[in-house]
């Protein structure tokens, strides 16, 4: 992990770079909406960064901290935290609202990957 907890192969959004590293991305990105308060989404965030490591190279796999960057959320309408959502071709194609376990986030990554 780097100093900032986030791991090197998570990408760390923020408002500034979200349309070069999500919208502009030629591989699927995984994007974790969370805040530090959020009791769930620190249950998420392990999980978050276990995807990261099983899909690095086929999947870019990101951390957003909605309290620091509430241009993106508000812009896509992220009204609950965590919410996971998978981007491929510039748009949402998944998403999923809540903590839930790896296996719900391995699927939705598997569909798109062999959709693609």
């Amino acid at each position: 992990m780097s100093g900032n907890g986030i791991s090197s192969t998570l990408v760390e959004l923020t408002d500034e770079n979200f349309e070069s590293e999500v919208v502009s991305s030629d591989i699927p990105v995984l994007v974790d909406f969370w805040a530090p308060w959020c009791g769930p989404c620190r249950t998420v965030g392990p999980t978050i960064e276990e995807l990261a490591e099983d899909y690095d190279g086929r999947v870019k796999v990101a951390k957003m901290n909605v309290d620091d960057n509430q241009a993106v959320a508000g812009a896509l309408h992220i009204m609950s935290i965590p919410t996971v959502a998978l981007f491929h071709d510039k748009k949402v194609v998944d998403y999923k609202v809540g903590a839930f376990g790896k296996s719900e986030y391995s699927a939705m990554l598997d569909k798109v990957l062999q959709g693609s």
